[in-house]
């Protein structure tokens, strides 16, 4: 599971909203603090999507633009929920499990009729009912970030050089049927797991050594994204993916930083702090022991995976918190995203259909989503420059929806 842990930098300082008006091109945000609690949790029992009338629904024409992968990204969904143990999460409310693969296959049908933006956005009104995310506020407001898989170097065997590991996953950590981490098997019943310090400093995990890394923040960056491609000495990469956490809840090191002077609030980014723990190795530690969230590994070809256990596909998978949001549906994301524009990175408006395929361990209740933007060093420069606020909503197919297709200006 590609563990979007997604510490890229607006993940960072949760609670945050940014943008600029197209084409100009992107300068530092200037993140500010607000009483905006985008991870604000729903009461209990209570899900993310309420379903809205037709005069709420947001413009579909504008997804009729952006359509690379989406239907492999469908295609995936689709394997999912063909797989038995899909079924236990259906009932989502009034969405059933066989509604939910029905909504699937219609959306791909669409994709294939539909022969302008117009009449795609009319199929979907008329195929579809539409929901939407209840926001952190109950008005639909939700944060979006963006993710991506890491390239980094590595070796599979420890060197002079290659010195901080990356670690399997450990025979004693406990998990529930659901995959929750419960903690650690003892002798004397189930304990919390090791915090990310205790872990690092005191070996906790020796023996369990999957990769190692030459840089520190290097490692951090891999345990918070939750997947990475190792460039080994020969070339080749070697793909590691999500094995599972230690259950500790994630802690954005950046606010510190930022209270210490050493990151600017208007120059924070990933790549700052890339910079940053560069040329200060000696803080590693001291920031990075702040998240006690670590996340083990296992070697996974073929990946990055979400968490429903297939591929992501870049702009196509979102992650949502699986606890309130319905696993491998079809979703419309209304946003700006950081995108490279001749050149250079803008934030330019994103309105386009994806699926929630993938899970965040800094993504929680309904007032956050997170796109996957990629693998390498341009999906890093991209997901750290995200954040937006924007509409999050989910279609799934009307009862009895029409086979035919209507006369839009196709």
């Amino acid at each position: 599971m590609l563990r979007t842990l997604l510490i890229i930098a607006w993940t960072l300082v949760s609670g945050l909203s940014a943008g600029c008006k197209q084409p100009e091109a992107m300068a530092p945000f200037q993140p500010r603090e607000t009483a905006k609690d985008y991870g604000r949790p729903l009461p209990p029992g209570e899900l993310a999507l309420r379903k809205i009338a037709p005069e709420q629904y947001p413009d579909f024409s504008r997804g009729y633009y952006e359509q690379a992968g989406l239907r492999e990204a469908v295609e995936h969904s689709l394997s999912y929920m063909a797989k038995p143990s899909s079924q236990r999460y259906f009932p989502y409310g009034d969405i059933s499990h066989s509604r939910a693969v029905a909504s699937l296959n219609e959306f791909l049908r669409t994709l294939d009729e539909a022969q302008s933006a117009e009449q795609f956005d009319l199929l979907i009104t008329q195929r579809f009912d539409v929901y939407q995310s209840v926001g952190w506020d109950g008005s639909g407001t939700v944060f979006f970030t963006g993710y991506y898989c890491p390239i980094f170097d590595g070796r599979r065997e420890r060197d002079a050089e290659y010195r901080y590991p990356l670690y399997g996953t450990p025979p004693d950590l406990v998990r529930d049927e659901d995959g929750r981490i419960l903690g650690r098997q003892t002798a004397n019943g189930i304990v919390p797991y090791y915090s990310r310090r205790e872990i690092e400093e005191r070996g906790r995990c020796a023996g369990l050594e999957v990769a190692w890394l030459k840089d520190p923040f290097e490692a951090y960056v891999v345990t918070v994204q939750g997947s990475a491609k190792l460039r080994l000495a020969d070339g080749s990469l070697y793909e590691l993916g999500y094995g599972g956490n230690n259950g500790h809840e994630y802690t954005p090191i950046s606010r510190q930083m930022i209270d210490d002077g050493v990151i600017g609030r208007d120059k924070l980014s990933l790549q700052a702090m890339i910079a940053y723990f560069r040329q200060h190795p000696e803080d590693v530690q001291k920031y990075c022991w702040l998240n006690e969230r670590f996340v083990f590994f296992l070697e996974a070809p073929g990946g990055p995976f979400g968490s429903i256990n297939t591929p992501v596909t870049p702009y196509r998978t979102i992650a949502t918190d699986k606890e309130v949001f319905p696993r491998a549906c079809v979703a419309f994301v209304d946003t700006r995203l950081a995108r490279v524009y001749e050149g250079r990175i803008h934030q330019l408006p994103f309105a386009s259909f994806a699926l929630d395929q993938d899970t965040g361990g800094a993504i929680r209740a309904a007032g956050r989503c997170d796109v996957f933007m990629g693998i390498g060093p341009t999906a890093e420069a991209v997901a750290g420059r995200t954040g937006a606020e924007g509409g999050l909503y989910y279609v799934f197919v009307k009862d009895g929806a029409s086979a035919q297709t209507p006369d839009a200006g196709g």
